[in-house]
């Protein structure tokens, strides 16, 4: 490819939309153009990496027995209807109508049409158990679309789905799968990527895990073990070990705490820790209007999610409470002790659970109450997980103190879905003993489009991409300095241009009318693992200036041993991606 030719220009300055490292590459090295909120085209250089991204998954994909298939994007309401989802799902569902009026959305994620479209493949025992896949465009109307390719509306997905007969069958490919992706993110360059268990969210299930690749540009928070190596999504991370903080039951006080309703002024008023003070988080439940009072120790958050999950509420049926005037409820001066409860759900965080001496709201206007007992004062109470980790909690493992929470982008996830969709669909197939029964599914998905900004988030410098040698748009870029001014530096340019294709390698040859500095530049962004320089100065000496990725300087080489070096030089580029 001769870069002359190459559509998508790079930028010279930072892209000022852009927040984190990916996000402002691939705009300044013209790899996307933004066309609308959270939707992109994908330039030349970004489908080269994509194309080579996809190309890894499906060979991982095969090796394990998968099936690729297409789906369609679009499908319609009734579809949807048959798990439920078109009125569970929120905002984020994109509907529309056709020109016959019919009721339609575009796909943000497939079981239904799955599951329609193999319902009667798999009409008998033998023929399980089996896997399909496809890497399809989905969309999914997000709110806030952010950081470029990390969070966008339409987007690319690899997206799996297992059928079994058996839960033993289904762990096994569960299991096939975990090892897959972790042979995928090794490949495409960031074997750094771990997995942690997740929650299953709208897509249900019993278990599932994500792959989680931990940087700064993460807008997820994990938790990790540094001792055992636990890992976890801080929407479900747990443990088994909450110290109490008051060890000694005192008698209870009623004080005057006039205008004080937040929890820091209750700390500098009392003079007292954090952990010592008993607070309540107040939310609306908009599906029954209910309110829910999550009563927890003050140093501590609520996990939503967890909440959510213990009360079955949807994603978008939970929200904080908004102060109401002739409510029974006294903002900011809430306890556990004389409430008012009529139409609403009281839930009690673990981390209240041995505390002896509290200090909480006492229902009453300016009014606080001391020396609360969670046993002594609270009989009967049944305490739940509902809370955020803390860095200085135990882990559940080993129970060392030595977790860490850390940000991280979801690279990939794997589902133990069950029987949802199959018993929604009455899909079934008669087993071993003639009798009906109905097969159990495992769904696994890896966003593409983010996973390639992920791989730039992890590698890349604030001016160079630093491709791995398994994805990078080009194995080489020949820099040629003046080549449109020197008919020598073209022909040698040239020749070794045409040498390197000709043994199998995929070269962009800058051809430009650039400057030295330019050209650099723009190599780093393009960055492909093996530069060669042909420049003026060299080529009088039958030298050349290689710059491999990874070493700190270029080394010179005659020209008689150029293309054995570039060819050793890329074949140990693949074998660390491979090691």
């Amino acid at each position: 490819m001769l870069q002359s030719k190459l559509i998508g220009d790079t930028k010279k300055e930072w892209p000022s939309e852009a927040v984190i490292k990916s996000h402002g590459l691939l705009l300044k090295g013209g790899y996307i153009k933004q066309m609308a909120s959270g939707i992109y085209t994908l330039m030349p250089l970004a489908k080269k990496v994509v194309a080579k991204i996809e190309n890894i998954i499906r060979e991982e994909m095969n090796k394990i027995g998968a099936q690729e298939i297409l789906m369609p994007l679009v499908a319609t309401r009734k579809l949807w209807d048959i798990a439920g989802r078109y009125e569970s799902v929120g905002s984020e569902l994109l509907r529309f109508k056709d020109r016959t009026d019919t009721e339609m959305v575009l796909s943000m994620t497939h079981e239904e049409a799955t599951v329609f479209t193999l319902l009667n493949e798999g009409a008998t025992y033998t023929k399980y158990p089996f896997t399909v896949y496809q890497i399809q465009t989905k969309f999914r109307d997000e709110a806030r679309p952010r950081a470029g390719l990390i969070r966008v509306r339409e987007f690319t997905m690899k997206d799996a789905y297992s059928f079994h007969t058996s839960k033993e069958s289904l762990d096994e490919e569960y299991d096939k799968f975990f090892n897959a992706y972790m042979n995928i993110y090794k490949r495409v360059g960031i074997p750094e990527v771990i997995p942690v268990y997740s929650d299953t969210g709208m897509m249900g299930g019993s278990g599932a895990h994500e792959y989680m690749l931990l940087c700064d540009a993460g807008e997820d928070k994990i938790v990790v073990c540094n001792n055992c190596n636990y890992s976890a999504n801080m929407e479900v991370a747990y443990t088994d070990d909450i110290e109490a903080f008051s060890k000694v039951e005192e008698n209870q006080e009623k004080i005057y705490t006039k205008d004080i309703t937040t929890i820091d002024e209750l700390q500098q008023t009392l003079n007292i820790d954090k952990r010592g003070i008993g607070k309540a988080v107040i939310y609306e439940r908009l599906d029954t209007n209910e309110t829910i009072i999550v009563f927890i120790r003050a140093d501590r958050d609520v996990n939503e999610t967890k909440l959510r999950n213990l009360l079955k509420i949807d994603d978008e049926d939970l929200v904080p409470k908004k102060q109401e005037e002739n409510s029974s409820i006294v903002y900011g001066f809430v306890g556990p002790i004389g409430i008012d409860a009529k139409n609403t759900t009281v839930v009690y965080d673990i981390s209240l659970k041995n505390e002896k001496s509290l200090v909480f709201g006492a229902n009453e206007k300016d009014y606080h109450i001391k020396g609360v007992s969670m046993s002594r004062d609270l009989k009967d109470v049944t305490y739940h997980d509902v809370s955020k980790i803390l860095e200085s909690d135990a882990c559940p493992i080993c129970n060392k103190h030595e977790l860490k929470i850390s940000n991280g982008i979801e690279v990939g996830n794997i589902f133990k879905l069950g029987s949802k969709y199959t018993k929604a669909f009455n899909m079934t197939y008669l087993d071993e003993n003639g009798k009906i029964s109905t097969p159990i599914m495992g769904c696994y998905g890896i966003g593409v489009g983010r996973l390639m900004a992920s791989i730039v988030e992890a590698r890349a410098t604030d001016k160079a991409m630093n491709w791995p040698v398994s994805i990078a748009p080009f194995d080489i870029h020949i820099c040629a300095i003046d080549y449109t001014k020197s008919q020598d530096i073209k022909e040698k340019a040239d020749e070794i241009y045409s040498k390197l294709q000709e043994l199998g390698y995929d070269v962009l040859l800058d051809d430009r009318n650039k400057s030295a500095g330019v050209k650099f530049a723009d190599s780093d962004l393009v960055g492909a693992p093996v530069r060669v320089v042909v420049s003026p100065r060299n080529i009088e000496s039958n030298m050349f200036e290689i710059k491999v990725q990874g070493k700190e300087e270029a080394t010179l080489v005659k020209e008689d041993e150029l293309y054995e070096y570039i060819k050793d030089s890329i074949n140990r580029l693949k074998e660390e991606v491979e090691a």
